[in-house]
């Protein structure tokens, strides 16, 4: 698994999430994943098509899922769980897609579809590639988040 390709990910998310949120991610060191249960409590999931099949995901903690949807919202929150659902799919576009753009850069041109949003302790997340699934931890002062993707 080429580590660059982690790259375009790790600035997106950070992008996003200052312009958007007000919050400043720390990253971790990428890592392959060996399961395919979430990290998160939230999922968002985008399939990719392209010069290659792939998926992206992004996996919340609850707490931390929360102080993004406050932030973004500014307080004025109605239903805790929908918008918290509704802002992860957003989040999860947003930063992929900016994310293909960095890989189209690179010579990797991908579409995006719409994201889906899963939610539940311990549920998993099924990548369309079979190749190994690169995940990049986030931590922030609320809590963490870890991207997922993977490629044939």
């Amino acid at each position: 698994m080429d580590v660059e390709l982690a790259k375009p990910f790790i600035k997106a998310a950070v992008d996003v999430l200052s312009t958007m949120a007000f919050i400043q991610p720390k990253v971790g060191k990428p890592y392959v994943k060996k399961n395919n249960t979430a990290v998160g409590d939230v999922t968002g999931l985008v399939g990719l098509t392209g010069d290659k099949q792939g998926s992206v995901s992004m996996s919340f903690d609850k707490k931390c899922a929360v102080n993004i949807v406050k932030n973004m919202l500014g307080d004025e929150i109605d239903d805790i769980m929908q918008d918290v659902k509704d802002a992860v799919g957003e989040l999860t576009n947003m930063i992929s897609g900016q994310a293909r753009a960095g890989l189209a850069e690179r010579g990797l041109v991908f579409e995006g579809s719409t994201p889906s949003v899963i939610m539940g302790d311990n549920h998993t997340i099924s990548h369309v590639a079979k190749n190994p699934i690169m995940a990049i931890p986030f931590s922030t002062d609320h809590g963490g988040f870890t991207i997922e993707f993977c490629f044939e």
